[in-house]
């Protein structure tokens, strides 16, 4: 199956140079390129994706609101990685709030950027362990005490989990993937999905990372287990 992807940036250049990675793969296709949030509203609601490569500032609506209106919206829904020019905590706290499924740097090798394509299509959290770390100090911190900016499911969830879905949480929270899970675990990757999407149903989380800042707060993982 080929992955519908959408590229969101002000910049054409850096859209066109997007563009030719994206294109470049046998199992993905740019479906269509924006100048703004407002731009990429529009075009999704006619022309469905998988995938939306997401600038954070741009001109009118900007990423971050998009991006809340994308997941939050009835319309037609698409996994969204936010791509910045700034690694900033503010930038991950604001894409992690607004429900994208990772964060990444604008000066991201190909490879990684395929590689983020590819697992968000998977629903897969692309979200580094540093950015995932600082993400975690801020709730410790009381900079994130309301539950809201980044809604997480009751703590106590973390108990309906087996001994071995708590091992998988423990795992997604240091960062790995899918394919890094099944190789960690030497199961298949049908089996890690099975396993993932237990923890979130039972956990009530809407992705992995809402599924990390649960354990969190339950004591199950800490931020120095990501150093």
């Amino acid at each position: 199956m080929t992955i519908r992807v959408a590229l969101v940036d002000d910049q054409q250049l850096v859209r066109a140079g997007f563009a030719l990675v994206v294109d470049s793969q046998p199992d993905m296709e740019v479906t269509w390129q924006a100048g703004d949030g407002g731009q990429a509203l529009r075009l999704l609601a006619d022309q469905p994706v998988d995938v939306i490569l997401m600038d954070v500032q741009m001109p009118g609506v900007d990423g971050i609101e998009a991006t809340r209106r994308i997941v939050g919206g009835d319309g037609p829904g698409a996994r969204v990685v936010v791509l910045t020019t700034f690694d900033t905590d503010t930038y991950v706290l604001d894409a992690v709030a607004a429900g994208a499924t990772g964060f990444l740097l604008k000066d991201v090798d190909p490879e990684q950027l395929l590689a983020a394509v590819r697992a968000a299509a998977e629903g897969d959290s692309v979200l580094s362990a540093r950015s995932t770390r600082r993400l975690l100090d801020r709730v410790r911190g009381g900079l994130v005490a309301d539950p809201d900016p980044i809604p997480a499911p009751d703590p106590t969830a973390i108990a309906e989990l087996t001994a071995r879905e708590r091992e998988f949480l423990e795992q997604m929270a240091l960062g790995l993937s899918n394919a890094e899970l099944a190789a960690h675990f030497v199961v298949s990757e049908a089996t890690v999905k099975t396993h993932v999407g237990r923890i979130l149903a039972k956990t009530g989380s809407r992705d992995r990372v809402q599924a990390v800042l649960a354990a969190f707060r339950a004591g199950l993982v800490t931020p120095a287990d990501l150093d």
